[in-house]
């Protein structure tokens, strides 16, 4: 027979405790840390949550060893947040905090979903709003403002009894120092042994971005399942980004889940990026950030859950050790790797690959 979807009033998200480490490397940069996230109901409508997060950062990316010095930092975050349902409606408020050495970020949101229709629709909407502080390691009086805030609307909704889709809006607004105040850009200098010298970024003082996304849940008859989702992305910088994804999930009789998955991505570059400048000044913004470049990235990733045997431990319900791998590799098509040297302008385009590995436990009591 085949896995139909549940079909349920809206609840609480159930009592829970995450334990997660996590670790990239990739492109010279290396970020890992734990981890852990707790959730608690209070009565029947109210529940409260609390998540503690730590990346240790070192940093020999090619930004890095091209224009400034290799760097070690370590970030911090902290989250709450409070969930309340009455009837069919759920309200969530949130709040996190997150501190480096260079960058102070504060984020406050608020978000409400509504079951209707029978429960076969879900519509939900968020709104978040976040204030940060730029810094600038060696110099304290450097300090500048980014104001951010965040529209979400979205449509879930149960096709059959084996099919779910979601669609999703978001737009994003951005007012500030926007641009990383190590970074410049280079430009042709007859003058420089090099052939090019530097400048600094200069970027617009507003971002706005607007994103659409849908996703399809199949579940198959022998309690398999299959998704597949597309996203669509533009902002006022001139960028046009697509991303799919697909995956397969598998559970045996043996308690094990194993997933595999696929992603890509491809986006075109900024109206004001350039690799290479004609000369000093060249226009009223400059930018040689990588991530604002046209470039693609194609993941694989795979996941295998162990489910713990009701029973493992008294104190708990049920629990899930999780063990998560992906492979990315990036292509840049108009950034070049100046670390090769030749002429400046036609230095061979840069790439690199990552590997992405996690390793949690889920617990709910």
């Amino acid at each position: 027979m085949g896995c139909s979807l549940s079909l349920l009033a809206a609840v609480l998200p159930e009592d829970r405790f995450d334990a997660l480490y996590h670790s990239y490397d990739g492109g010279g940069v290396r970020i890992n840390g734990p981890s852990i996230m707790a959730r608690k109901s209070i009565g029947e409508s109210s529940s409260v949550s609390a998540n503690y997060y730590v990346d240790s950062i070192s940093s020999a990316s090619i930004d890095v060893v091209t224009s400034a010095s290799r760097y070690h930092e370590e970030r911090t975050e902290r989250s709450l947040g409070v969930d309340y349902l009455r009837d069919n409606v759920t309200m969530s408020l949130g709040y996190t905090r997150s501190e480096e050495n260079d960058y102070l970020a504060n984020t406050a949101s608020f978000s409400l979903s509504q079951d209707m229709f029978g429960d076969l629709t879900t519509v939900s909407m968020g709104y978040s709003r976040g204030w940060d502080t730029v810094g600038k390691r060696g110099d304290d009086a450097f300090a500048e403002d980014v104001a951010r805030q965040n529209y979400r609307l979205g449509v879930s909704q149960v096709v059959s009894k084996n099919m779910l889709i979601d669609l999703g809006l978001e737009t994003v607004t951005d007012e500030g120092f926007l641009n990383n105040p190590y970074r410049s850009v280079r430009y042709l200098d007859a003058g420089s042994a090099l052939g090019y010298s530097r400048e600094p970024e200069v970027y617009p003082r507003t971002r706005d971005s607007n994103a659409f996304s849908i996703k399809a849940l199949y579940y198959l008859p022998y309690r398999a399942s299959l998704s597949a989702g597309y996203r669509y992305f533009t902002d006022s910088w001139g960028i046009r980004a697509d991303t799919y994804e697909i995956g397969y999930t598998h559970p045996t009789e043996r308690r094990w889940i194993f997933d595999i998955r696929y992603r890509l991505y491809s986006q075109n570059h900024a109206d004001f990026y350039s690799d290479l400048f004609p000369r000093q000044q060249a226009q009223n913004f400059l930018a040689r950030d990588k991530e604002l470049s046209t470039f693609s990235s194609a993941a694989v990733g795979l996941s295998a859950s162990y489910e713990l045997a009701p029973g493992t431990c008294s104190c708990i319900d049920k629990g899930a050790l999780t063990l998560s791998y992906d492979r990315i590799h990036f292509t840049y098509d108009d950034f070049r790797d100046i670390r090769q040297g030749g002429v400046p302008g036609e230095e061979p385009f840069y790439d690199f690959s990552a590997d992405v590995v996690q390793l949690y436990l889920s617990v709910w009591y």
